[in-house]
């Protein structure tokens, strides 16, 4: 393709989610063209269109990828379809934006990336938290050493989700949705606080034993609400380099909040928000024995579908492999089955132990969804 050539670009599921996709397109129009969305509900479909300039609507995926021909495509539906339909799109050529969470397991994560090809087409996963100019410079800070080595972490998703909520049929449901809060909620903050945590400087998703987490215990319980999955969960984590780091996911918290918190050697860097960060959010406090840290990044870009959109793109002009793919992508998903499996099992689960033969490998609870 050509470097200058917009890309033509569709969405698939036209509920809200779908609306962060469009913003972020519309963003960026000298790079794509909005050709069209695909959803069974004629009304969504028609609603979305009506505030894009002449994306068409279609009523199913097959139909949209013959007609339009897209270059990529958003998937925005609930978990249990994104499996078929990402590895429709990669064989039709289109490279994959997909929300999460990716899937219901890691074997349907193993399915759809084998669909791939070297040098495209890709799937890569909305990881939205990673991006923005205050993640960029925590690691900046971490690669100069301005940091030192983290030690303690803490990393909380603690929002409110009521009956109402849970309305919604393929939630709460682990055939559906393939989990509670850890998988639906809480993989942002996880997935955020695995990225900063790493060493991973150029972002293949290929990192060093020590920055890897290495072994979760945890505890999950359904207290309030009336589903399959669990509502709150706990868990405890040791990384290769010897830090540990709780982590909490909940939807029983009034009082909302999305929270980590490093301890390093050097400083301690808390980022506090709810859906969203900017350089606001993030809080540096120098050790006793420490003059002084840069806090302030050179720019202030917020975390949102549009930044995270730009490294996609570029990925796609270069024909190399996305952020938030492959292994990048892998790892928090086999972190929330480590969590999963360590509450079921009240063990200790390692790193690379949930492979093929493991029934947590085939789902988040340890069971057949078929």
């Amino acid at each position: 393709m050509a470097q200058g050539k917009r890309l033509r670009v569709a969405v698939v599921g036209a509920g809200a989610i779908a609306d962060s996709h469009r913003v972020a397109y519309q963003a960026r129009r000298d790079d794509v063209d909005l050709v069209a969305v695909a959803d069974v509900d004629e009304g969504r479909a028609l609603a979305f269109c009506a505030a894009t300039e002449h994306a068409k609507p279609y009523r199913d995926l097959d139909s949209l990828l013959a007609e339009q021909e897209p270059d990529l495509v958003s998937i925005c539906t609930p978990p249990g379809l994104h499996v078929e339909q990402t590895k429709r799109v990669l064989e039709c050529g289109a490279w994959v934006w997909c929300e999460k969470p990716p899937c219901r397991s890691l074997a349907e994560y193993d399915e759809m990336t084998s669909a791939e090809l070297e040098g495209g087409p890709y799937v890569s996963f909305v990881y939205q938290q990673r991006s923005g100019s205050g993640v960029a410079h925590f690691r900046e800070l971490r690669a100069k050493g301005e940091l030192g080595r983290p030690l303690v972490a803490h990393c909380q998703t603690t929002w409110y989700r009521d009956a109402g909520y849970y309305a919604v049929p393929w939630r709460g449901r682990w055939a559906t949705e393939g989990g509670g809060p850890a998988m639906g909620h809480g993989i942002h903050q996880m997935d955020l606080l695995l990225h900063l945590l790493t060493d991973d400087a150029d972002g293949d998703g290929e990192v060093s034993g020590d920055g890897e987490w290495a072994e979760v215990q945890a505890m999950t319980a359904r207290l309030v609400h009336d589903v399959e999955t669990e509502d709150v969960s706990t868990s405890l984590v040791r990384f290769g380099s010897g830090a540990l780091a709780t982590v909490v996911n909940s939807v029983l918290s009034p009082d909302e909040v999305s929270r980590i918190r490093i301890d390093c050697e050097r400083a301690t860097v808390e980022l506090a928000h709810l859906y969203g960060h900017r350089a606001e959010n993030w809080r540096y406090t120098p050790a006793p024995h420490v003059a002084g840290i840069p806090t302030e990044p050179a720019e202030d870009v917020g975390s949102s579908h549009a930044a995270a959109l730009g490294p996609v793109l570029d990925a796609y002009r270069t024909r190399r492999r996305p952020p938030c793919s492959g292994a990048d992508g892998r790892r928090v998903l086999e972190f929330v089955a480590a969590l999963y499996k360590a509450a079921f099992t009240g063990r200790i689960v390692r790193r690379g132990e949930i492979g093929p033969g493991d029934p947590f490998y085939r789902d988040m609870a340890g069971v057949s969804v078929g």
